[in-house]
């Protein structure tokens, strides 16, 4: 018997018993639509958070209170000092003692309810200065970005993301020159930034700029018991992307200095570049992935076991069927060849099945998502299939075994 008449036999076996072989299947389906799913969707999670760090700015560098391990995301920061002040940004700003630095934004975020009459919303108030939009490469739409005079005078003017304007406005309502009220602040609105977006984790629209003078006397109290203000982190912007590792070295040299860190003692402070950032995200995700992975392989480990069950079944079942074969003269191989065929085709259609629910179930929450655009490649595909077709290969070997060996005279004798 050759191949393609295995195949078409275990083809109708599957057609004479539909519910049978459909129940078979079921694991396979669940397994491989499970991968097809979250391959996509991890693809669509890394994509958005590679657009999300491009658009925070050009050639960045990340300063952040504590020695974080880049290689390791998922360990704490080491603490030590008393974390970042507006003076160290004020120190990195400095183009004598940094060169390679164009621009410095420190950024310090609390969350709050902003109120415009009887419309509120829960958003982030980040206080930062005049180096904001040009470092950050996020511009004001309409109106302006506050001013060094603002900055200097504590002013109580603020820039508005789109999300914050399409919970408190109207559609098309121009929101310059209106008033807000932040912790029984008012402040005056005098720019809307463009429109940036974000996962859902992080809407970068859904924000409120402030002078930093202003954030931390008049709204969130900043001031340490040394009289310095902190900040929560600060954003560097190197003259060019080549220039990185110096701007590191000069940033650690005066950071160093500004925390009186002694010559053989740790950083309390970690600069990350916004490759070495998208690299720990990237870390988080594949351990999550691997670990949803596993989940699926549960369920393809259950259903090579139904296949495996069901093929013993049937071994059982064609027991006479088999002696017959032999006596007429098939050969072990043959035995073998056509039980193998008949798993590797089921958990093949298996797959194949799963593959076009992984792809419908990618579909929907990329639908669900409009921000996660979530698709199948072909090198899901051919895992899939492959995969499916191993399971099949693999549990299917030992009822085709059993079958072969049976003995031509005892199989024909069975009831």
């Amino acid at each position: 018997m050759n191949l393609i008449e295995s195949i078409r036999l275990a083809l109708v076996g599957l057609g004479a018993n539909k519910l049978r072989a459909f129940l078979t299947m079921l694991g396979i389906i669940i397994g491989v639509g499970a991968v097809i799913t979250l391959i996509s969707v991890g693809r669509g999670v890394e994509a958005v958070v590679i657009d999300e760090f491009q658009g925070l700015g050009n050639n960045l560098l990340f300063v952040f209170p504590g020695n974080i391990d880049p290689t390791d995301p998922t360990a704490p920061a080491r603490a030590g000092g008393a974390g970042l002040t507006l003076d160290d940004a004020e120190a990195l700003a400095d183009p004598f003692l940094v060169p390679d630095v164009l621009g410095v934004v420190p950024s310090y975020d609390r969350p709050a309810i902003v109120f415009r009459g009887r419309q509120e919303t829960r958003t982030t108030i980040s206080g930062t200065n005049t180096e904001f939009p040009r470092v950050r490469n996020f511009y004001p739409v309409l109106g302006d970005f506050f001013t060094e005079a603002d900055l200097a005078s504590g002013s109580r003017v603020a820039v508005i993301g789109q999300s914050v304007y399409e919970e408190l406005f109207e559609p098309g309502e121009f929101p310059i020159g209106e008033d807000i009220r932040i912790n029984n602040v008012n402040f005056r609105i005098i720019g809307l930034l463009e429109e940036k977006g974000g996962s859902g984790f992080n809407d970068q629209d859904d924000v409120v700029l402030v002078p930093i003078s202003t954030s931390q006397q008049r709204l969130f109290p900043a001031r340490r018991a040394d009289g310095k203000l902190r900040v929560d982190i600060i954003y560097a912007q190197v003259l060019d992307e080549d220039r990185q590792e110096a701007a590191i070295i000069q940033m650690e040299a005066v950071l160093r200095e500004q925390h009186n860190i002694a010559f053989r003692d740790e950083d309390d402070f970690t600069i990350l570049s916004q490759s070495e950032l998208l690299g720990a995200f990237g870390q988080i995700t594949s351990v999550l992935t691997i670990f949803l992975g596993v989940i699926a392989g549960i369920s393809l480990l259950v259903g090579g076991i139904g296949i495996m069950n069901i093929m013993l079944v049937s071994v059982t079942e064609r027991t006479r069927e088999i002696g017959l074969r032999k006596a007429v003269g098939a050969k072990y191989r043959d035995i073998l060849t056509q039980f193998l065929v008949e798993a590797v085709v089921i958990a093949s259609v298996g797959g194949l099945i799963g593959l076009i629910v992984g792809a419908i179930g990618a579909a929907v929450i990329g639908n669900l998502s409009p921000l996660l655009e979530t698709s199948v490649d072909w090198n899901s595909v051919a895992l899939a299939i492959t995969f499916s077709a191993g399971v099949g290969l693999f549990f299917g070997l030992y009822p085709a075994t059993r079958a072969a060996r049976l003995n031509p005279i005892d199989a024909l004798r069975y009831e």
